[in-house]
């Protein structure tokens, strides 16, 4: 059994906490909002009134805040509590190159410090599926495997830089976020031609999504824009699709046509579609 320390109950946080609870370690948390943790002590929980009163006697000591000025303000009340040999572990979705100014003033402290982040929601937070990313010393990773493997699907180490997992967290959700604006323009011109939105997402059934990322995207990446879809037809295509909103708001589209003319302009028309990337890598 493992004493450890959540700050921060939101959603996430929340799961975490009951999830270790269940699983049978000594957990205390904190939260701004202290409402927050009334859910939490059915499950156990020791609710605390501050960071410092939460990590006091901690082994781990888990941070799942908003940003990266809420982690520093937290991390700096909690210090009081902090033992010497507690492992700082931070799921927090944060700015690659202030999770590295941290790190190193961390360290600096002689404090232990690894960043974390997640792609799970509560539920699989709760059930230990999705994945977790880490970045940091190997030895605090070595130290912490086997207790971080319990809290998820898919435990990834993505060695000792330490902003590497903020990084690719930050590749992860663009491009969560990317697909859910294609989806939300696709469901806006099914609105506009009558189509059923279950319908329209039917579609995407006849698709690979996963082979398209692993085709076109690594083609992409090495800067290979030998056409397959003409940049200029597919930005043809992108006008038929904005005509068919029928001037209906769109999430995506209107930008990706506008970043086509530019490369259009500057002579890219006949790469492929892909070229939109064609000033992200170096072009064979």
């Amino acid at each position: 059994m493992s004493t450890i320390a959540y700050l921060g109950t939101g959603l996430l946080g929340s799961a975490f906490a009951e999830a270790a609870a269940k699983r049978g370690d000594r957990v205390t948390a904190w939260n701004r909002s202290a409402a927050k943790l009334e859910a939490l002590r059915e499950f156990g929980v020791t609710a605390a009134s501050t960071p410092a009163a939460a990590v006091k006697g901690a082994s781990r000591v888990h941070l799942v805040l908003r940003d990266d000025a809420v982690v520093d303000e937290v991390l700096a009340t909690a210090m009081p509590g902090l033992a010497p040999e507690a492992i700082i572990i931070d799921h927090t979705t944060t700015l690659p190159a202030l999770t590295a100014q941290r790190a190193a003033r961390l360290r600096g402290a002689g404090l232990k410090y690894l960043h974390c982040p997640v792609f799970m929601g509560p539920p699989a937070a709760r059930h230990a599926q999705g994945s977790m990313m880490v970045a940091g010393p190997k030895d605090l990773f070595d130290a912490v495997q086997g207790e971080l493997a319990k809290m998820t699907g898919r435990l990834e180490y993505f060695g000792e830089r330490t902003d590497l997992a903020a990084v690719n967290k930050l590749f992860g959700n663009a491009m969560i976020i990317g697909i859910s604006a294609v989806i939300a323009d696709v469901l806006t011109m099914a609105q506009a031609s009558e189509v059923a939105p279950q319908d329209a997402i039917k579609l995407f059934g006849l698709f690979d999504l996963n082979a398209i990322i692993s085709g076109r995207g690594a083609s992409m990446a090495k800067g290979n824009f030998k056409p397959s879809f003409e940049l200029a037809m597919a930005r043809k295509d992108v006008r038929l699709m904005v005509e068919t909103a029928a001037g209906r708001p769109l999430a995506a589209l209107p930008s990706i046509a506008a970043r086509m003319d530019q490369l259009i302009a500057a002579g890219h028309g006949a790469k492929d579609a892909s070229a939109l990337a064609i000033d992200a890598v170096q072009p064979q």
